[in-house]
């Protein structure tokens, strides 16, 4: 099934289902603190493991202790859909297992 743009209104109530998430323009965003270089790698490979998984993937930015996340779906021209927010609901999910806050 195709996916579809989110109404402004759509996006303001999946938004507040996940605390410390952002919209930056027209990208779901958020940067995670964890404890070490070596945390913040790991969460970034479990990450790409759940975006192979949902066949759907974001821009990972890996610091020394942080890891920054950014995503939008470029097939309906980089608006943000329900694809985007169920990944960022798995990432929610994923986040406590690696330290990360």
């Amino acid at each position: 099934m195709p996916v579809a743009p989110l109404s402004h209104k759509e996006i303001e109530e999946r938004l507040a289902e996940l605390p410390g998430w952002s919209v930056d323009g027209d990208r779901l965003t958020r940067s995670f603190r964890l404890g070490s270089h070596f945390a913040a790698t790991a969460m970034v490979v479990h990450i790409a493991q759940v975006q192979e998984e949902l066949n759907h993937h974001s821009d990972l930015t890996l610091g020394y202790n942080t890891v920054s996340f950014s995503v939008n779906t470029h097939s309906v021209g980089g608006a943000l859909t329900e694809n985007d927010f169920e990944l960022a609901h798995r990432v929610q999910d994923l986040a406590p297992g690696h330290g990360a806050h």
